[in-house]
Parts: C-alpha cells; sequence; structure tokens
C-alpha cells in the first residue's frame, strides 16, 4: 500500500516541528544564561572561601588556574552518585565552564552538598586538565584540611604537588571527603 505524498509530508512536518519544539525546551546553552548564573554561584563561593579561609587567596595567587564547583550534591542509597557545575578561571577571569559528576556503589545511604576548589599549581597539570576529554582527580591531587582554628594547614601554602584540593561547605572543611574519581568534563552551559 502506498501512502500518498501529502500524508508523508504532513507526517514529517509535524515530526520536525514537534522535535525543534522538543529541543528548545533543552537547555543547550545557546543563547542562555546559564553561563552567567555559573560565574554569580563561583563569585559568591570564591569570596565566602577566601573570607572565611584567607590562606587560599594566596594559594590562589599563585596557581596558573583554579577550578571553582560552588555545589556538588551527593547521594546515595547503595548506588550513589554526585554531580555539579563550576568554572575555570585564569587569572580572576572565566575561561571555561565544567561539570563534575562521579558514581559510587556499595554500602551508603543519604545526602551532602559541599563546595571545592582545584588549584592548578603547575602550568602542566593545567594544560593536561584543560586538554583532557574527561579529567578525573587522581593520586596527584594533595587536599587541603583546616586544622581546629579554621587555617589550612602550613604545607598547603609551600604544596609541591601539581593539584591542590580544597573542600569546603557551611561548616568548614569536610574531614574524610574525597573526589577520587569524579569525573570533570568541559560544557557549554
Amino acid at each position: 500500500m502506498r501512502i500518498p505524498s501529502t500524508l508523508s509530508r504532513r507526517g514529517f512536518l509535524l515530526g520536525a516541528g514537534s522535535t525543534v519544539t522538543l529541543a528548545a525546551g533543552c537547555g543547550n546553552g545557546v543563547g542562555s544564561d546559564g553561563g552567567t548564573r555559573i560565574d554569580q554561584r563561583v563569585d559568591a563561593t570564591r569570596n565566602f572561601l577566601f573570607s572565611r579561609y584567607p590562606e587560599t587567596r594566596s594559594l590562589a595567587d599563585k596557581s596558573a588556574g583554579v577550578l571553582y564547583m560552588p555545589l556538588i550534591t551527593k547521594a546515595g542509597f547503595g548506588v550513589g552518585g554526585s554531580y555539579g557545575r563550576g568554572a575555570l578561571r585564569i587569572n580572576g577571569a572565566t575561561v571555561d565552564y565544567y561539570q563534575a559528576a562521579q558514581a559510587t556503589i556499595g554500602f551508603q545511604i543519604g545526602a551532602q552538598q559541599f563546595a571545592h576548589a582545584l588549584f592548578f599549581i603547575t602550568q602542566a597539570a593545567l594544560t593536561d586538565f584543560r586538554t583532557s576529554t574527561g579529567w578525573s582527580v587522581g593520586a596527584d591531587a594533595e587536599y587541603a584540611l583546616n586544622d581546629r582554628g579554621g587555617n589550612l594547614s602550613a604545607e598547603t601554602l609551600t604544596a609541591t604537588s601539581p593539584v591542590v584540593a580544597v573542600i569546603f561547605g557551611q561548616a568548614g572543611l569536610l574531614v574524610g571527603a574525597t573526589l577520587e574519581g569524579t569525573k570533570y568534563t568541559r560544557i557549554i552551559p
């Protein structure tokens, strides 16, 4: 049986129109203010970090670049994961946007939210991060933890690791929190 050509064209046009409508509803970043919202959140996160932990300002000054992740939401019930978006800044200016995602399996239950910053101490570490298709935090990262007085450890200021990770939240730094296995991918907000 042959379908009349007008019916086929009409079906095609209706299908194409529906697809365009659905695609327009997706946040693909073209013409959106997603970057502006991420930058506003990054500014607030950076300001909180610098005011709460003043040592991080000098760490940022000596870094080749800093990735700020304002909010990571981590949840699990046997199988879990985490997700967040942020911005990479070089000399204080946003150069790229990234998402962080992690999947976990094992005994876990609950939810957690935190922020973090990755300080790329060396230009080589920053270049590796920017040129990878999906970068993961590895053994080359040093975690900065606060002492009981709320100060970052002295080792942080003289870090020799190529990447320093600072994990923090409303209650201060999260002891035992890790970013291992988190994959960072460049996005267009």
